[in-house]
C-alpha cells in the first residue's frame, strides 16, 4: 500500500513547495529536494547523504517529531554555517508516514 505524506518546503529562493512525498520508497528529505528539483544540481546532497556535508542543511519548522540526532549530523552541524536551534540535515530525515506534515526551510547554500 502506498502511502504519501505531505511535506512543505521552502526553497533557498524564498517560494514554499506543498510537495507528496512516498513513504515507499527509503527516501530522505534530501533526495525528495532532489528528485523535485528544489535545489540546483550540485548544491545540495553532495556527499550523497552520508552526513559528511552540511549542504542539504534545513530549519525545521513544524513541530514534527524527527528522529534523534546521531552522532555524525550533530558533528557536521556543529561544523556548518548559518546553524539554528532547528537546523538537521535533509539526508538524515527518513520520509516516513510520521512526518505527515512536515515543514522546512532549506539553509543557505554555504
Amino acid at each position: 500500500m502506498e502511502q504519501d505524506i505531505n511535506i512543505t518546503i521552502t526553497d533557498r529562493e524564498g517560494v514554499t513547495h506543498e510537495i507528496q512525498a512516498p513513504t515507499d520508497m527509503a527516501m530522505n528529505l534530501m533526495e525528495v529536494v532532489r528528485s523535485y528539483e528544489l535545489a540546483p544540481e550540485g548544491t545540495i546532497g553532495v556527499c550523497g547523504g552520508m552526513a559528511m556535508c552540511a549542504s542539504c542543511q534545513c530549519y525545521v519548522l513544524s513541530d514534527t517529531q524527527l528522529p534523534e540526532m546521531q552522532d555524525d549530523e550533530e558533528a557536521m552541524l556543529s561544523e556548518a554555517f548559518y546553524v539554528k536551534d532547528n537546523s538537521r540535515l535533509g539526508c538524515q530525515i527518513q520520509m516516513t508516514p510520521d512526518m505527515e506534515g512536515l515543514i522546512v526551510e532549506l539553509a543557505p547554500e554555504s
